[in-house]
């Protein structure tokens, strides 16, 4: 069982989708580690040694921005991005579509579930 950045992770997965469970660190970055501590990529997490772990633990640490302190990042400049009411940061106020997306139809994600504005007349004939 490893655990790297506070995330365990999975025992039956190859280490380079393993990785991928901490929040930062996508398979790209995943496999430059990877080749970077000198691991064979298609090993699972299980086969991994004690010394494995701690060269991609050392890696992650010097070099990367993963989980609380990243999470911290991009909420601060999301709050920058209002704060400056750019139309970004006014998209982000309004929980709307940041990107340019249509929003007659579709962004429901975004939106949440359609407000009904007209209830439903129940049948009055009985």
């Amino acid at each position: 069982m490893a655990r790297i950045a506070g995330i365990t992770l999975p025992d039956e997965k190859r280490v380079e989708v393993g990785l991928t469970y901490i929040f930062g660190i996508g398979r790209s970055k995943s496999s430059r580690i990877l080749a970077e501590a000198k691991i064979d990529a298609n090993k699972k997490v299980k086969d991994l040694t004690e010394d494995e772990v701690n060269r991609i633990r050392q890696i992650i640490e010097k070099r990367e921005k993963i989980e609380g302190d990243l999470r911290k990042d991009v909420a601060l400049n999301i709050k920058r991005l209002i704060e400056i009411g750019c139309y970004r940061g006014q998209r982000h106020k309004r929980k709307l579509p940041v990107r340019g997306q249509r929003t007659k139809t579709n962004a429901r994600t975004r939106k949440g579930p359609r407000g009904h504005t007209i209830k439903k007349i129940k049948d009055r004939s009985a």
